[in-house]
């Protein structure tokens, strides 16, 4: 007689197994519905789930004028400005860690001390190894710059044979790499490591011939380099991207959303038009005779502009950038309506603010800056910063009415007169007479104070990068920022 076999569940009673398929169909739907449940909202242990709970949003940038920096209105830079605005849609604090290069942000990707990295990046294997690449919110032109001394190439042909240098780990070293490969060999070129004098300063001080740079930080280091000038522009711009922790897909899906309407919607391009210098005007004697003054004025006026900004409450170097361009830190001059010394103070200013010897050093620069410190306050509370520093500039040179009827002007015509941005389109228009004749105050030179203001900025976007330590008063930028983060500078 042979065996049968006879599962387990066939030898439990009717009602019993009837039972069990009751409880195995109750669990299947709850399983289901939990897996719904995970497609909606972030699972515990998600990446947006664990910055909600801390709070923050750990980002990793470099140190450059175009990502990240100390100004006088705290943290600068459009990579800081753009991912500034998406920590906010988190419902998040930022919290940024600026490091000395991109190997350095990879790692710290890579270990989890960062949640993200943001600082003009393309995302090439290097990074594709350290993380997951966004959507490109903008795209990089890239410049092969020259000394102004130097024979003008026009071509990458050209290049062959000469001194070219790049910042090592650096998107422009990569694509130097990629061409050599693609059949350039003759091409060379040397990369130079962060505690290394910046590219540029080796063109100024003929040490190479050619340098690759983005065309947004060279709109920025031409102010610090005057004798620096392009070349050509390489073919092909690069993306511009951020990188999110490998173990993150619903950060780059969040992250991917934001860019995208961030682009769409204008962010990008108002953050680009506000930060940095890229829309100021170059000219190259006055770049030449700044740089020269930052060396040689500024450190024996540099104690006088720190205390007047202790006691204005203002930015020393917000100060200095002012006196530059009313006086360019002379003492002597004197404008044609009576102004006088470094901050230009004309008489009725200074008795406004009680300052009786104009041609004293110390009362002229406190005086200035208590008269700044003083039209700033006239500004509307209301009126975000850095808005509400351009504004009071503007009203410095050509008084607080004028600008408020420009701030009108510009309310009539639809414009924001909160915004310095569109303030400074209808300054212009009180010289006109079909203009100044509705104005309360009647005709102004409206085209000096729009010139005034972005001139200061241009003056006070150079001195917020540039180390005015007296030891470090002579060196390169980069150098200078490497050395604050743990790097001695190597000069040779």
């Amino acid at each position: 007689m042979s065996a049968t076999f006879t599962p387990a569940h066939r030898s439990l009673p009717v009602r019993a197994d009837a039972r069990w398929r009751r409880l195995f169909a109750a669990g299947s739907a709850l399983l289901a519905a939990l897996w719904l449940c995970g497609c909606s909202a972030p699972a515990p242990h998600s990446a947006l789930a664990q910055i909600r709970a801390r709070g923050t949003l750990r980002v990793v940038s470099l140190n450059t004028p175009t990502s990240y920096y100390l100004g006088t209105h705290g943290p600068q830079g459009f990579d800081y400005r753009l991912v500034s605005a998406f920590a906010q849609q988190l419902g998040v604090k930022l919290r940024i860690d600026p490091v000395l290069d991109d190997a350095a942000m990879r790692a710290a990707l890579i270990q989890g001390r960062a949640d993200l990295a943001a600082a003009q990046i393309s995302a090439d294997e290097p990074w594709r190894d350290a993380g997951q690449a966004t959507v490109a919110y903008g795209d990089a032109t890239q410049l092969v710059v020259r000394a102004r001394d130097q024979a003008r190439a026009r071509s990458i042909a050209e290049l062959c044979g000469a001194r070219i240098v790049v910042r090592s780990d650096s998107p422009q070293a990569r694509w130097l790499h990629a061409l050599r490969d693609r059949g350039v060999p003759k091409l060379a070129w040397r990369e130079l490591s962060p505690a290394e004098p910046d590219p540029l300063e080796l063109l100024e001080r003929g040490r190479a011939d050619y340098a690759l740079i983005d065309a947004r930080e060279f709109d920025f280091a031409r102010h610090l380099y005057p004798d620096v000038t392009v070349a050509f522009t390489l073919p092909r711009a690069r993306p511009l991207q951020w990188v999110v922790r490998s173990d993150a897909p619903d950060l780059v899906a969040a992250a991917n959303g934001f860019l995208t309407a961030a682009r769409a919607d204008g962010l990008v391009a108002s953050i680009e038009q506000s930060s940095g210098s890229q829309s100021l005007q170059f000219d190259y004697l006055e770049a030449l005779h700044f740089r020269h003054d930052i060396q040689q004025r500024l450190p024996e006026l540099q104690a006088l502009f720190q205390q007047a900004a202790q006691l204005s409450g203002l930015d020393w170097r917000l100060i200095a950038a002012v006196g530059y361009q009313e006086s360019k830190w002379q003492m002597q001059a004197v404008s044609s309506d009576g102004a006088r010394g470094i901050m230009m103070l004309t008489s009725e200013a200074a008795s406004r603010i009680g300052v009786a010897n104009r041609d004293n050093l110390r009362d002229n620069i406190l005086g200035g800056a208590r008269y700044l410190a003083q039209v700033l306050r006239t500004i509307p509370r209301h009126v975000p910063e850095p808005d509400r520093t351009w504004l009071a500039l503007a009203a410095y040179n050509v008084g607080y009415g004028h600008l408020e009827d420009a701030r009108v002007l510009t309310q009539k015509l639809g414009g924001n007169p909160d915004s310095w941005q569109d303030v400074r389109k209808q300054l212009p228009l009180l010289s006109e007479q079909q203009w100044y004749e509705q104005a309360r105050r009647g005709y102004a030179r409206g085209a000096e104070p729009a010139h005034f203001v972005e001139q200061v900025r241009q003056y006070l976007a150079v001195l917020e990068w540039f180390d005015t330590s007296p030891l470090a008063m002579h060196a390169p930028m980069r150098v200078l920022r490497a050395a604050l983060l743990g790097n001695p500078p190597n000069y040779d």
